[in-house]
Formats: structure tokens, C-alpha cells, sequence
């Protein structure tokens, strides 16, 4: 009897990844965000989380579609970022040039390739980035995690830079136009809805 329950079991969990996948793109056309993410100055003192000192660099928002999410487990960076989001906006966020662009993330970068470019090459690296997010609690934790690719989200918190007492140190990019190393935005995530 308990093995019919484990197939029953296991039956429902395949059903539910091949019907509900992670996600996908399908999407009206158009662009769904216009808007660039807002980054403003901040005078916020600095916090402790989790045995690292979070110092706020600017208070950030962001309204974006996600290309892409990835979980992380076992690099250093994990202790505070379980997530990466690959995120864009403007023409990033039309499924017209999405179509034809592949997007893969791994090793905390995001990555993307085209047969022919469907928009100038800068357009692309200035209307998306990847982000690693630091949740503010377990319920932004909770949220994180049931984001899909596909979904347009409404991200608040601050640009961060984190550091411990062995010396490590990890900072965010403050420029949605710079590209490679260093180019990641570091995201302290107080709040996240999918629009």
C-alpha cells in the first residue's frame, strides 16, 4: 500500500514539472517595462546580518521582467544571496527580442547569446543585468524563491556592499551600464511583488 502512495506521489510531482515549469517567456508583445530602475542617495547607518556588516550604497527600485533565476547553495556568497535574478527592462522586456536571445546563468553571472542581434549589443548589456538578491527576512526569502521566469516584479531595497570579519567583501555595481566583473548589482531586498 505505501508503495502505491510513493507512485501516486511521485506521478503528481512529474505531472507538475512538465505542466508548470519554472517558467517561460510567453508573453504579449511589447514592451511591458518601460521604465529604468531609480537609484537615489541614502543616509541608512549600517546593519549586521547574519555575522556580515551591510552598508547601504543607495536606495534602489526596480520594476523589471525576469529572464532568468538561479539558486545558489554552496559558494561563499550563498551565506547571504540564496538568488540571482537575471532581470530587464525597455526593450529587454519584449518578448519580440527575448525570442531571440539565450539567457543562462551560472556561477553568480548571466549570460546571454544571438544568432543575430534583434537590438544594438549596448542596449542589451544597459536594459538588463543580474542581480543578487539579499533577502531582508525569511517571508522576502519565501517570495524570492516563487518568482518565475516570465514575471514582471517590482523589487525595493538598497544597492549594498557586504563585508565580514575574515576580510571578505562583496559590493554592488552602482551603473546599469557597466559589463563584466564587478558589473552585478547587490540587491538588500525589503520588498518584492510580481505586478
Amino acid at each position: 500500500m505505501a508503495a502505491k502512495k510513493w507512485l501516486g506521489l511521485l506521478a503528481v510531482i512529474v505531472l507538475t514539472v512538465v505542466f508548470f515549469p519554472e517558467g517561460d517567456r510567453s508573453r504579449d508583445d511589447g514592451v511591458l517595462v518601460e521604465q529604468a530602475p531609480r537609484q537615489n542617495p541614502v543616509s541608512r547607518p549600517p546593519f549586521e546580518l547574519d555575522g556580515h556588516r551591510i552598508e547601504a550604497l543607495a536606495e534602489f527600485e526596480i520594476d523589471a521582467r525576469v529572464l532568468g533565476k538561479e539558486r545558489y547553495w554552496l559558494d561563499r556568497e550563498s551565506d547571504l544571496s540564496k538568488y540571482d535574478l537575471a532581470l530587464g527592462w525597455g526593450a529587454m522586456s519584449d518578448s519580440r527580442v527575448l525570442d531571440r536571445i539565450e539567457i543562462r546563468q551560472s556561477g553568480r553571472w548571466y549570460r546571454w547569446r544571438t544568432e543575430q542581434l534583434p537590438i544594438p549589443r549596448q542596449e542589451i548589456e544597459h536594459s538588463s543585468a543580474n542581480m543578487h538578491m539579499i533577502a531582508a527576512d525569511s517571508y522576502i526569502e519565501r517570495q524570492i524563491s516563487a518568482v518565475r521566469t516570465g514575471d514582471v516584479v517590482r523589487i525595493s531595497g538598497y544597492l549594498v556592499r557586504a563585508t565580514s570579519p575574515d576580510g571578505w567583501r562583496w559590493q554592488s555595481s552602482l551603473t546599469r551600464d557597466d559589463v563584466g566583473q564587478g558589473a552585478c548589482e547587490l540587491v538588500y531586498v525589503e520588498s518584492i511583488e510580481i505586478l
